[in-house]
């Protein structure tokens, strides 16, 4: 039986090179992958996954107003979807992939951020982690070395920022992963390397 995947990291934890290597692996033995990522995130051009190792491929967007359910009907089911980004799903699509995956036998593997840059979490992955009957976490370390699992967000002079919008697009140049005692280090010091 098919289920609902949810692998989640901080920044730079390598999403979405597991992302594109599961393809590969699929289509190398004969079997379509339908892969999605979320229309907002154009930091590689619209609907392109890439990775930080200068992998890269297309892939269909999905916005609030996508509909999972009639966009995964059969004839058209893939061996299995794989959606980056998925931070991004809102709740009722998240819903939507966990009744596919049950109704449809179709596998479906989200990668993406558990939480903000202030430590909130975003209404997909919360979603996710409730419904998803497979969750991984994917990890990655902090400048300071120990194990990363929360997001800052940085300027352009490399000072924290603390206050703003839940979704800037951005990739290491906005944001940095960090584990919780340096994502709680002392708000009055702006530098995110004073206690590493």
């Amino acid at each position: 039986m098919a289920k609902l995947f949810f692998r989640y990291s901080a920044m730079n934890a390598g999403k979405s090179t597991s992302l594109l290597q599961i393809a590969y692996n699929y289509e190398e033995q004969g079997q379509s992958v339908q892969l999605f990522t979320a229309g907002i995130d154009n930091r590689s051009g619209h609907g392109s996954i890439a990775s930080r190792l200068g992998i890269q491929r297309q892939a269909s967007v999905f916005d609030a107003h996508t509909d999972f359910m009639a966009l995964l009907a059969p004839p058209s089911s893939p061996a299995c979807v794989l959606i980056d980004e998925s931070q991004f799903l809102t709740p009722a699509q998240v819903r939507q992939l966990h009744q596919i995956a049950h109704t449809r036998d179709i596998p479906i593997i989200c990668f993406g951020l558990r939480s903000d840059f202030q430590g909130n979490p975003f209404p997909g992955a919360a979603h996710l982690l409730t419904l998803a009957d497979d969750i991984e976490e994917i990890k990655t370390i902090c400048a300071c070395g120990r194990k990363a699992t929360m997001n800052i967000r940085i300027d352009a002079h490399g000072k924290r920022v603390r206050e703003g919008e839940q979704v800037e697009i951005g990739g290491n140049e906005r944001y940095q992963q960090a584990c919780a005692r340096c994502f709680y280090q002392d708000p009055n010091d702006t530098t995110i390397s004073a206690q590493r």
